[in-house]
């Protein structure tokens, strides 16, 4: 199972679905208020949004598969294992891992992101679809924006800016803390060019999960997979 991060919809692991599908079935969901999900009246924070992933799991009939997440998804996968749902985790920049200062720099910066796409509205597709737009309004995200067609940075920005759950889960990013981990095999990857979680919380991420793996993708930004999708891949099949 994956699961995206805020702002993003199930579409963000494309670039590793063909490599995980070879060998395993793949679930990449979107969580209640993103993508094609419509909200659910919750508070999107971390717990809550586990508790809707378990469910959705449940009704499926899948038990304790292999969950990677991508920031706050990764928060939530993490919480997965913590609870057992999953039988291992690889979590690709999760939040929690931050202070007060560190919180508040990833608010921002999402926040400045879906403002800045609104703000835009008609010119963004004209924008996103010369190289100099796509390597200035994603290279928030992406180390290498421009391995994004126009089409998908179109698609992006507008899922970003039309989330309904978005404004709930920013502002639980305020105040939710990694919990701890279950007892699962996980993986902790971290790009060095990530903006949005800047690589130096991968180091309290080593404090706190000193049994997990810990890998440092180099020249990566926050979303990796389209960045270095072989290397994403592999990490996702290896803890699985």
């Amino acid at each position: 199972m994956l699961i995206h991060g805020i702002g993003s919809r199930w579409q963000v692991w494309k670039p590793v679905l063909p490599a995980l599908a070879a060998q395993h079935d793949v679930i990449a969901v979107d969580l209640p208020g993103f993508g094609s999900s419509p909200p659910d009246g919750g508070p999107g924070d971390v717990p809550h949004l586990a508790d809707r992933v378990t469910e959705l799991l449940d009704a499926l009939g899948v038990t304790r598969p292999a969950v990677g997440g991508s920031s706050l998804g990764g928060a939530v996968a993490l919480e997965l294992g913590r609870r057992r749902v999953a039988r291992a985790v690889t979590a690709f920049a999760p939040v929690g891992f931050y202070g007060s200062v560190g919180a508040r720099w990833c608010q921002a910066t999402v926040g400045v992101a879906r403002s800045g796409g609104a703000l835009l509205g008609a010119v963004l597709p004209a924008l996103l679809r010369t190289r100099a737009g796509r390597a200035a309004l994603c290279g928030l995200f992406y180390a290498r924006p421009l391995r994004l067609t126009p089409d998908e940075a179109v698609d992006d920005a507008r899922a970003l800016v039309a989330a309904p759950g978005f404004a709930g889960a920013r502002r639980e990013l305020g105040t939710w803390r990694f919990a701890g981990a279950g007892a699962v095999p996980t993986t902790i990857a971290w790009g060095t060019r990530d903006l949005v979680l800047p690589y130096g919380q991968a180091r309290r991420a080593r404090r706190l999960l000193p049994e997990a793996r810990h890998v440092r993708l180099k020249g990566c930004g926050h979303l990796p997979f389209g960045d270095d999708p072989a290397a994403c891949a592999r990490l996702l099949l290896e803890t699985a």
